[in-house]
């Protein structure tokens, strides 16, 4: 397999794969492909796995495409502005992203749904409740929002994260939901009730746009019907 990620702000990755090589994406993710593709949908991994990808964001539904012939070529396009980042995953190079990430992947590479420890955190933290593990083998895909900044935590070092600014980090990383103190911060600090908590050991990703956030600014300014 072979890869060229292209389109700036608004990317797309066109994939090169040879006679019997697959790669899969969630429902309706391809957008163009030259002839010569066998497609094959189903909830890989069951109806529950596909149930609980739906939670993190994803479609319940996987769209996997073989080729038939060599050189065969098939794109997809990222959904927002923002950046596609190819990861190798192998034992030693899990990941845990934010949910909807996931973009597309070789046929060994698993992606799961994983939760935060503390649902009272989790359900009110917005983007940091839901998240998704990536295992395996192969190379995965990840759609992600704004520009990334890398950073690699020593052990025990941490970093404090508006939710919707983690984009993912390594296994090795500790994961957590801590409360914003203090009355007037939570009310009119514009944080919300929650910060994530990464911990080191590990590398970890941060992105410079949260979509919910993108997203509210943008709402305001729709025309709504009047009464």
């Amino acid at each position: 397999m072979k890869y060229d990620i292209f389109g700036g702000i608004l990317p797309a990755v066109e994939i090169t794969l040879q006679k019997g090589e697959s790669i899969y994406t969630q429902s309706g993710g391809m957008s163009w492909m030259t002839d010569g593709f066998t497609m094959e949908t189903s909830t890989k991994g069951g109806v529950l796995k596909g149930l609980a990808r739906s939670f993190s964001g994803e479609s319940m539904f996987m769209a996997t495409y073989t080729a038939n012939s060599d050189d065969s070529k098939i794109t997809f396009a990222a959904s927002v502005p923002g950046e596609i980042k190819p990861l190798s995953i192998d034992a030693s190079h899990e990941y845990i992203a934010q949910k909807g990430a996931f973009l597309c992947a070789e046929n060994n590479v698993n992606i799961k749904s994983v939760f935060t420890k503390s649902f009272g955190a989790g359900l009110f933290g917005g983007e940091g409740f839901i998240l998704q593990e990536i295992s395996g083998s192969g190379t995965a895909f990840l759609e992600l929002d704004g520009s990334l900044k890398e950073m690699e935590l020593a052990p025990g070092e941490r970093i404090k994260v508006d939710t919707g600014n983690v984009a993912f980090f390594e296994k090795s990383v500790g994961y957590s939901v801590e409360t914003v103190k203090g009355f007037k911060n939570i009310l009119f600090g514009g944080e919300g009730l929650f910060l994530t908590v990464l911990t080191g050991p590990g590398k970890v990703w941060l992105q410079t746009v949260s979509l919910s956030e993108f997203a509210s600014k943008i709402r305001k300014y729709i025309p709504t019907k009047s009464n």
